[in-house]
């Protein structure tokens, strides 16, 4: 299939303010009528935009946005997309075999291989959020080096109601602490962006209506900094987590979620426990 067309987007806008010494790309979700939930198509076409800001000269810095009132409701269980209409980034192998493994394959390539690239993104990525980001939104986040929040963001995983331990790229130990990772994980509760920003996984929170601004103005303070100090000062800190085991512990965790969608398969005939639909279900 041709590439992403940059001018031919159809879930999301990009553009790149002030191109030169300073530049700042810009992405913005933009699937306000399901909540800016994540399709396949969402997926590749922020994945050019990556590498475009990435490979570009003339930016520096990244940021992430959502149109609407919501940040990200998660992956768009109702996406029919073909995976014919992309082209694949990753050698993952077993597209089209049964069982669980191509299921893990789909999810490989289009949520963790991705969440883990975007992480290592050779700029710097600021990410601003408002109102609700839930499951698979988290990692569009996550993966940033930076997140903004306005006072009205809320954040949950609440899938383990769905019989897995958590969304694919899971990192929740790492942004939330392990105490609030396994609370937020147990429950499925809300954790708002006060408690988000006291535990660290949010830098800043802002009133809503000063979100873009905010996250503007800081991403041209960064784009101020050299391009190259920026880089290696990004890169020493993803090291440092990768030295604490981060890449292992989520491979591992990844696997357990196949596993518990295989078992899923096997007692429900689905990949989810249907039981969320009781009353007595998580949020």
């Amino acid at each position: 299939m041709p590439a992403i067309d940059l001018s031919q987007l159809k879930t999301l806008h990009y553009h790149v303010e002030n191109p030169g010494e300073e530049g700042i790309a810009v992405i913005t979700l933009d699937r306000p009528d399901v909540r800016n939930a994540q399709n396949k198509r969402m997926t590749y076409e922020m994945n050019a935009c990556y590498d475009n800001a990435s490979r570009r000269s003339d930016v520096k810095v990244i940021v992430l946005q959502a149109d609407g009132p919501h940040f990200c409701s998660g992956h768009d269980n109702k996406d029919t997309e073909s995976f014919a209409e992309f082209d694949l980034v990753f050698p993952v192998a077993g597209f089209a075999r049964e069982g669980q493994e191509g299921h893990m394959a789909y999810e490989e390539e289009v949520y963790f291989n991705m969440c883990w690239r975007w992480r290592n993104l050779p700029k710097p990525v600021i990410a601003a959020a408002q109102g609700k980001t839930i499951a698979g939104g988290l990692p569009l986040l996550w993966v940033a080096d930076i997140i903004v929040a306005s006072d009205d963001a809320l954040f949950s995983d609440p899938v383990v109601a769905l019989g897995v331990n958590g969304v694919e790229y899971f990192t929740h130990p790492w942004e939330l602490g392990p105490r609030k990772a396994k609370e937020m994980l147990f429950t499925g509760d809300w954790v708002t962006a006060a408690e988000a920003k006291q535990l660290g996984m949010v830098n800043h929170v802002v009133p809503l209506a000063d979100l873009r601004s905010f996250t503007m103005d800081m991403a041209q303070r960064i784009a101020k900094r050299p391009s190259f100090a920026l880089k290696l000062a990004k890169e020493g800190v993803n090291q440092m987590l990768e030295a604490q085991g981060q890449w292992t512990a989520l491979r591992a965790a990844f696997t357990q979620q196949h596993l518990a969608h295989a078992h899923n398969k096997i007692k429900f005939g689905i990949p989810v426990d249907p039981g969320p639909r009781r009353k007595d279900a998580g949020s």
